[in-house]
């Protein structure tokens, strides 16, 4: 009886004990008690012990089907054993040589061989950085100084990629950033092509940068043709485009985006996958636009700056040139994205059947959870692009006594949905697919029952 009248909170906190203490004592060294935003959730976060497969046990010994799987980056599941092996092998070799070495050629071969704008390639140790070079590269090679992109979309932490990231995206959403900053970046209304040719017809900006799958890894999707039409706007007004491919690159395809949907952006930036698991990351592009970064001895040449201890380090060339090689066979990419299928309509699936307002849509691999909110086009099934919800509600996405009810009861249920979606990878089955089904549906019943979500 004791069990039944317990909340889901309650139960999450007498369960995850271990991680329960652990987050005290997080608070007494990192502020909020978190190492990176996305893992902040309330009551608190969890904390894993190790991982295999698609599968992560935490420190109370629990196994969890992992949807995070390292923030999106390991589409071949936790510890690949041939990843591991040239990881270790390469341990004993050496983790950093300060010169160059044939793990970084052969790193830098395979995102030439997969990434079709890739002539010429950089590596950094992030995203982030990618990015923020990227539209240094950009500046460089153009002459101008503004950068337009999107609302909503995620390119990094920097300064220039934070202006219109959050909600509400008109407004200055993060301390720190100096108003210069937000001055030489536009927002872009989400698809709103008319309002990027009159901004590009002013002759001042050099780039436009966005995520060729919507805000957020297809959190707020593009409109059909808009990719397409943008590349014909951004190729009229002679404009470097940039696909921000951190997500997408390697998932949506081996090639990722660009190649999914046919376009050649100018410039791509690349992290996550691109990398194995280990930090790193890359701007890739055409190779008259990375000349910016050669030395020549000419009179009046000023390349660009570009040192970073870590570029390419032996560890991360190693790890990513081994996934790289095995994420060329296209069947990696069509497991996930069969397994996120099956995943979203069983969802769906699950809330027509308890007649539980929300959605759960997406792309490709990766899928989004909306509860307490109608869609329009919803359907016992998979959604791609939900209808009737606005922009700033699927950005926002999961807030609230919403989103901790619904992790922590997740979590209760064997699955970790952390980030209120996640990814797929090689190694997620239909049975763990149908296991966090199940459980979604008991979660959802339970929410509802604590009056947290209405019928």
């Amino acid at each position: 009886m004791a069990q039944a009248t317990r909340t889901i909170e309650q139960e999450f906190v007498e369960t995850f004990d271990g991680s329960r203490q652990r987050a005290m004592q997080a608070m007494e060294i990192y502020p909020a008690g978190v190492t990176h935003d996305a893992r902040y959730v309330k009551p608190f976060p969890i904390y894993i012990q190790r991982a295999d497969g698609a599968i992560k046990v935490d420190v109370d010994n629990h196994e969890l089907i992992d949807y995070a799987v390292g923030h999106g980056s390991l589409i071949l599941g936790h510890n690949h054993p041939e990843v591991v092996e040239a990881v270790t092998a390469q341990l004993k070799r050496g983790t950093h040589f300060g010169s160059g070495h044939d793990q970084e050629l052969e790193w830098g071969d395979w995102v030439q061989r997969l990434v079709p704008s890739a002539a010429r390639v950089k590596f950094t140790s992030s995203g982030t950085e990618a990015t923020m070079l990227a539209i240094r590269v950009a500046r460089a090679f153009s002459g101008k100084e503004k950068i337009l992109k999107f609302a909503g979309h995620f390119h990094g932490w920097h300064d220039y990629a934070v202006p219109g990231e959050k909600v509400p995206f008109d407004a200055p959403s993060s301390p720190g950033i100096p108003q210069s900053s937000y001055d030489l970046t536009i927002v872009a209304p989400h698809d709103d092509l008319n309002f990027v040719e009159a901004q590009l017809a002013r002759g001042d900006i050099a780039a436009v940068i966005l995520e060729p799958s919507g805000a957020s890894w297809a959190t707020i999707p593009p409109k059909p043709g808009f990719l397409h039409q943008l590349r014909e706007i951004t190729r009229k007004h002679d404009t470097i485009l940039i696909f921000d491919e951190v997500i997408t690159g390697f998932r949506w395809s081996p090639g990722g985006a660009q190649e999914r949907f046919s376009i050649m952006p100018d410039m791509t930036t690349l992290a996550k996958i691109v990398a194995g698991g280990l930090p790193g990351g890359c701007i890739a592009g055409r190779a008259d636009i990375m000349s910016v970064f050669e030395f020549r001895d000419e009179p009046g040449w000023k390349k660009i700056v570009h040192p970073g201890t870590y570029n390419a380090n032996p560890l991360a060339s190693v790890s990513g040139a081994t996934c790289l090689r095995l994420v060329s066979d296209r069947t990696v990419q069509e497991h996930a994205d069969a397994m996120a299928t099956r995943l979203r309509a069983g969802f769906n699936a699950a809330l027509v059947d308890r007649g539980i307002r929300g959605v759960c849509y997406g792309e490709s691999s990766v899928f989004h959870v909306l509860l307490g909110v109608e869609c329009s086009n919803m359907t016992a099934g998979d959604v791609r692009r939900p209808e009737g919800i606005t922009h700033e509600a699927l950005k926002a996405g999961l807030t609230g006594k919403i989103k901790s009810a619904f992790v922590s009861g997740m979590m209760l249920e064997g699955s970790d949905l952390t980030f209120g979606g996640g990814w797929l990878s090689l190694k997620h089955t239909p049975e763990h697919i149908d296991q966090t089904i199940a459980g979604f549906d008991r979660t959802i019943v339970r929410m509802r029952d604590e009056g947290v979500l209405a019928g």
